[in-house]
């Protein structure tokens, strides 16, 4: 698999995200991926707001689906759901942003698709894969990784239920989640700091199912889990969420 990052002019508000797609992306091979980091696209959609206007807290509490009642953490930073993602401070980001906050971007599979279907026609593709990915933190690591927030083209998870493992005993609940793995090898490529490569390109990923079509509803909720049915329902579900609807 290779992965290649695409260095961009420095992306400012309400830029058209098609018109730097077309100025940075190259001619593509079939069954390639094309990787957007979740900033630029907020970025262009206006999903930016000057830190004078309001304290972090109040918009952590604004934006985020819910939010860990009296949490508190050493490092000023909420635990909170958006989109079905857990993730620190409703995903609001304050790096790269010129004394602003940046949200998270609005309609975010609706836009997968939407790129999905511009860049496929303009360059006669019948195989891609769009991916929009961000950083997150995994319990009890230090650091960050990558995570996909919304795709198109491909299936999102390859299963290995029922097939035999080294012994020939049939697994039974494993699947890999391609899109988190793909997200962590892009964000890498990336980067986190003043690289401004907010593109990449995925080539000869393994196990990839290619689709002619966006994902249907039932594939974009199959990767999800709820709080209850996740293996972590013993913490996740041992404290007070408030949400959205109780504030």
């Amino acid at each position: 698999m290779q992965v290649e990052a695409l260095r961009t002019h420095r992306i400012e508000p309400h830029e058209t995200l098609e018109t730097i797609l077309d100025r940075y992306i190259p001619p593509l091979p079939e069954k390639t991926v094309l990787v957007i980091t979740s900033k630029i696209i907020s970025l262009c959609q206006g999903r930016i707001l000057p830190k004078h206007t309001m304290a972090k807290e109040a918009l952590i509490r604004q934006e985020a689906d819910a939010i860990i009642e009296g949490d508190s953490n050493p490092y000023d930073i909420s635990l909170t759901l958006k989109n079905n993602i857990l993730i620190p401070s409703a995903g609001i980001d304050e790096s790269n942003g010129n004394d602003t906050y940046i949200l998270y971007p609005e309609h975010i599979q609706e836009t997968a698709a939407a790129l999905w279907t511009s860049v496929r026609q303009k360059q006669g593709l019948m195989e891609l894969g769009v991916l929009i990915t961000d950083s997150t933190t995994t319990p009890l690591r230090r650091g960050v990784t990558g995570i996909a927030l919304g795709w198109c083209g491909f299936a999102p998870l390859h299963s290995y239920v029922g097939q035999p493992d080294l012994y020939d005993h049939p697994l039974r609940v494993t699947q890999m989640n391609l899109l988190d793995a793909l997200a962590t090898t892009a964000v890498l490529v990336m980067g986190e700091g003043n690289e401004q490569t907010p593109l990449a390109l995925i080539h000869n990923a393994p196990k990839l199912t290619f689709l002619t079509r966006p994902p249907t509803l039932e594939e974009e909720e199959n990767v999800r889990i709820s709080l209850e049915e996740d293996l972590y329902a013993p913490l996740l579900t041992a404290v007070k969420w408030v949400r959205k609807e109780e504030k």
